[in-house]
């Protein structure tokens, strides 16, 4: 275990807002995932001119088992913690599931 700390001592941390609500039905409308990671676009490492072309690194939507979902790094809490709470109230207010996930480091290429 010291080994993984000493390669990786600030793993990224993660988590998954999926669209289904605690009793398991499906949150509508079907695009809000990408409603709200559009409205923290502008929470970039590189916003300029042109953020609200893109999604933010850590504010994105996914497909996740089939569910529409959004993934949140954490990393947001420290850039602007209020946008941070924004996400985390927009999942409670709907009454969204949140799944505690954990980026794990690629595998390196086998030699050949």
């Amino acid at each position: 275990m010291a080994d993984s700390k000493k390669t990786h001592p600030h793993p990224v941390s993660e988590f998954f807002i999926q669209g289904l609500t605690s009793d398991g039905k499906q949150f509508r409308p079907s695009d809000w995932a990408e409603r709200l990671c559009g409205a923290m676009s502008c929470f970039r490492p590189d916003a300029g001119r042109h953020a609200h072309l893109q999604y933010s690194p850590y504010v994105k939507p996914i497909l996740l088992n089939g569910v529409r979902s959004v993934v949140v790094n954490e990393a947001i809490r420290e850039i602007e913690p209020l946008a941070y709470h924004f996400v985390l109230s927009f999942a409670k207010d709907n009454d969204l599931q949140i799944i505690d996930a954990c980026l794990l480091p690629d595998e390196p290429a086998a030699d050949q």
